[in-house]
């Protein structure tokens, strides 16, 4: 049990006292942002005629963020600051060019701050963290309790808070995020002090692509043993070695001729030529997280049928009693409170239980997380494909062919399960991610790498979008109706699931010969975790 108070006059900085503070500041900043974000395009069209440190990056992201829903709110306080609204006429005037320019704005400054938090907040909080701290795991629940409240807070976002922005009107229901995102900015700077502060590094980006273009422009350089090639090192480093690992990128940091290869300062005087040991290891660092990181490119793809879901659940009974329906939007909330369900079982009953057992502490490693959310997307999408599959011969038994709004004899409870296991993949694949990205790759890299997983989820929208073309016109071919057609009991939308299954059981095989190509993560043993 830790204790530690979490402000003390102790001029040791980092540790776990830091992080209440950096996970409030991200769960108010998202509560904000997403109570905000559901109404928005119901506001505009009423009212409008439709390289730094993570510290700073995320304190002026905050400030960006408030002064962003402050403006924003401000518009709903004045009338001159937004078009008027005619309600005998039910029109609204066209907003002049100060008023769009006030409402760009707010919209320009939320964006950046939320770019500026979520970018840098996780990758922060681990700065916070010592070697200790990970090896007992506050690492690991770093990461869950993370999601876990940023979970909480969308569902409560888009939920309590679109539901007071309805029922009390614009102003109090954007004035609210306002308060939040104050609270959140001053969560973020009370600790301020307390913080562990890595200074930015301002050739990241440059420092990857240099490595190589120097190993392609000394590809004709031989590679003998380590002992006998004199490789290039900043003076402050820790690696003077390259490792064997992708050796051919090791030509990049060998010195060929010492008096043209470096300043009298000892740095190298053509940084696209001659890269540093260190550059060389982020780089080859970088290289090997790829095949894993494109796994979780399939199980986003997955994520991204929810606009089905709702054509399902719209067909569907959603009564839970005679006088309450469950809105069809909503069934997406499911999973949000079942990946919060999972990390609070994993986090106080399975890790608990399972070290009782075998009378040490025992956690999953992040690649067995990542496999289990694979694994789980896997059987999410089966269970969709089944229930699809009796929907639709249940709506043409009844007659509903040519009905697809017409409302067929089954509970939609049956769609839980598919969300229910999506919760499980999310909790455990998107928080392995993240855990195997700021853990394998180096310090230096930690905005990289909390964000690749994010880079991950835009390019699974491409491919999600590619598929769906692909299928949509093949099976649309000889006037027969699409798999995906707008009819849905006309459409099969039961074999567009199983071939999503298919793909994802292909991507799960995919990731388990990758995890064995890559072996052994930081702190494991060669032959395996013992967890």
């Amino acid at each position: 049990m830790i204790k530690e108070p979490l402000l003390n006059n102790n001029t040791a900085k980092g540790g776990f006292r830091t992080l209440p503070f950096i996970i409030v500041n991200e769960a108010f900043e998202k509560l904000a942002s997403y109570g905000l974000t559901p109404n928005m395009i119901l506001y505009l069209t009423e009212e409008y005629d439709s390289y730094v440190g993570r510290y700073w990056m995320i304190g002026f992201g905050s400030i960006a963020s408030l002064l962003g829903m402050s403006l924003l709110w401000l518009t709903t306080m004045i009338p001159r600051s937004r078009a008027p609204f005619h309600e005998s006429t039910d029109n609204s005037s066209s907003p002049t060019a100060i008023e769009l320019f006030v409402l760009y704005s707010s919209f320009a400054l939320m964006s950046l701050g939320a770019g500026g938090v979520r970018s840098s907040s996780l990758a922060f909080g681990a700065d916070q963290l010592s070697k200790r701290d990970k090896d007992v795991g506050i690492y690991e629940s770093y990461f869950n309790w993370y999601y876990a409240t940023s979970g909480a807070a969308v569902l409560i976002g888009m939920t309590l808070m679109v539901y007071i922005q309805d029922k009390m009107g614009w102003k109090v229901g954007f004035g609210i995020p306002v308060i939040l995102m104050l609270i959140s900015a001053a969560s973020f700077f009370l600790a301020s002090r307390f913080y562990i502060k890595i200074k930015g590094k301002t050739d990241l980006f440059s420092g990857i692509a240099q490595v190589p273009v120097a190993a392609y422009r000394n590809r004709h350089v031989p590679l003998s043993s380590q002992v006998t090639c004199d490789f290039h090192h900043e003076s402050e480093s820790r690696c003077l070695l390259p490792s064997d690992k992708l050796r051919f990128l090791n030509k990049a940091c060998i010195i060929k001729n010492p008096q043209e290869d470096l300043t009298p300062g000892g740095r190298a005087s053509h940084p696209w030529s001659l890269c540093s040991v260190d550059k060389v290891e982020e780089f080859k660092a970088l290289i090997r997280i790829v095949p894993i990181w494109t796994t979780g490119i399939m199980l986003s793809v997955n994520m991204s049928q929810s606009s089905f879901l709702v054509l399902e659940a719209s067909s569907m009974d959603r009564h839970i009693t005679s006088g309450f329906e469950i809105p069809a939007g909503s069934f997406g909330t499911f999973m949000i409170v079942c990946i919060i369900l999972w990390i609070a079982l994993y986090e106080r009953v399975i890790v608990p239980l399972a070290s009782k057992v075998r009378g040490r502490t025992t956690r999953l490693d992040v690649k067995h997380k990542i496999g289990v959310g694979l694994l789980s997307s896997c059987i999410a999408i089966a269970s969709l494909a089944v229930v699809e599959s009796f929907r639709r011969k249940l709506a043409i038994k009844e007659g509903f062919s040519d009905d697809p709004k017409a409302v067929v004899n089954m509970s939609a409870l049956w769609l839980l399960p598919r969300q229910i296991f999506d919760g499980l993949a999310e909790a455990a694949n998107v928080v392995g991610q993240n855990e195997f990205y700021l853990s394998e790759l180096p310090q230096s890299m930690s905005s990289i790498a909390s964000s690749i997983s994010g880079l991950g989820m835009s390019v699974a929208n491409l491919v999600a979008s590619l598929i769906l073309s692909i299928v949509d016109n093949v099976t649309e071919r000889g006037g027969k109706a699409s798999w995906l057609s707008n009819n849905i009991n006309k459409g099969h939308y039961d074999y567009y699931y199983w071939l999503i299954f298919c793909l994802s059981l292909l991507n799960f095989l995919y990731f388990l010969h990758c995890s064995k190509a890559y072996g052994p993560c930081k702190g494991e043993k060669e032959e395996g975790s013992d967890e």
